[in-house]
């Protein structure tokens, strides 16, 4: 694979016109304007508001939303932005730094057998670790039923720092699971034997499929896909290829795009783009052989998070592109591709200046974003009328 392209963004201005109740995004004139209005101006209405640190957004099929916030809640939220009061039967979560209720999906047949997946991070003895729980909805009665917890990570605990925790339901129904390296103990994402920077594959029970790459081998966990991951925040199958995805956060530069593959090693902290946050260098070098290349990565750092691939009609000039939202970098980042190259970058909504957890593509065919702070927003973006 050919070494990625660092794509240095130039400035973008724009002007936000306040409403009560919407943004209107526009661009100024010069060269970067085109950025801002790729897809002509845009809508972005505050659908919901009162969020404590919303961190995952998944939608129903009656188009009702559920949203985690990592203190440890999950909401039903209507497509009008009201908040059910925190569901009952949820398992606590140690909310503590960056640890807490993380992300949602719904089983692919949840039509028929009201199941969701969560994951969040759960007390031990010592730290935290991040923990799998599959559970059914009972909105009537605002409630999960027949909770479990079908995985837990294994390995060194976390102090409350680097999670992962995002969670993708292949069409075989197996589950791909983003597990962070807990930040001080980033060696132990090349260590097979436990699941410390590690991407697993998981049956909807927690077991481990048997055709995973590691099953058999008596120096590794049987639930590993892939290593060598840092802090991974964004996962999703791409719809034009059926690869998997996913995106990590880097230390002082380096955050990655990553196209996955079965057993393959990623090169956290062995090879990479940062240095550490102190200034000290990291890496033995960028390229090992054994160790994959990213596609794509940031220096210096946006802390990319949530991703997803845009493939409705509202907008027909982003079809094909891949959206990230940005947490130190307060923005949605749009990467035009053609196949597995990353061809541009178009950063948007900056003069929002907040820092987006999670991104979406709505049944409606809108992106839908969560905005993380104390005073959290579900915010839906669309064409201007």
């Amino acid at each position: 694979m050919k070494a990625p392209v660092v794509w240095v963004a130039a400035a973008l201005t724009a002007a936000i016109v306040l409403t009560t109740t919407l943004l209107i995004a526009t661009g100024t004139r010069g060269e970067n304007s085109s950025f801002a209005l790729s897809a002509g101006e845009l809508d972005i209405q505050t659908v919901a508001t009162g969020l404590v640190n919303p961190w995952s957004l998944a939608f129903l099929p009656d188009g009702r939303m559920l949203v985690t916030e990592r203190p440890g809640r999950i909401r039903l939220v209507t497509r009008q932005g009201q908040l059910s009061p925190p569901l009952k039967g949820v398992p606590e979560a140690w909310a503590s730094g960056q640890g807490g209720m993380h992300d949602v999906i719904i089983d692919k047949s949840f039509a028929e057998s009201r199941t969701i997946y969560f994951c969040f991070a759960e007390r031990g003895a010592g730290g935290g670790r991040t923990a799998v729980a599959r559970a059914k909805l009972d909105d009537g009665n605002g409630r999960l039923d027949d909770v479990k917890i079908i995985f837990r990570q294994e390995g060194p605990l976390s102090s409350g720092n680097h999670y992962g925790c995002r969670i993708v339901q292949a069409s075989d129904g197996n589950l791909f699971v983003a597990l962070g390296e807990h930040f001080t103990h980033r060696d132990e994402a090349q260590n097979l034997g436990n699941h410390l920077g590690k991407l697993i594959r998981i049956a909807p029970d927690g077991s481990a499929p048997k055709d995973n790459p590691f099953v058999g081998r008596a120096d590794a966990r049987p639930e590993t896909w892939s290593y060598g991951h840092r802090n991974a925040q964004g996962l999703a199958v791409n719809p034009a290829t059926g690869d998997l995805w996913e995106i990590e956060h880097g230390p002082r530069g380096g955050d990655e795009v990553n196209i996955i593959g079965k057993g393959k090693n990623y090169g956290w902290p062995v090879i990479g783009y940062g240095i550490d946050y102190n200034g000290a260098k990291i890496h033995e070098s960028t390229a090992k052989p054994g160790m994959e290349q990213p596609i794509k990565y940031w220096v210096p750092s946006i802390a990319p998070s949530g991703m997803t691939f845009y493939d409705a009609k509202l907008f027909p000039k982003w079809s094909g592109s891949l959206f990230t939202g940005a947490l130190a970098g307060r923005m949605l980042v749009r990467l035009s591709l053609n196949g597995n190259a990353v061809t541009g970058e178009e950063r948007l909504l900056q003069n929002l200046n907040e820092r987006i957890r999670d991104v979406r593509q709505g049944p409606d065919g809108a992106l839908w974003l969560l905005t993380d702070s104390s005073a959290g927003r579900i915010l839906r973006v669309s064409p201007a009328k």
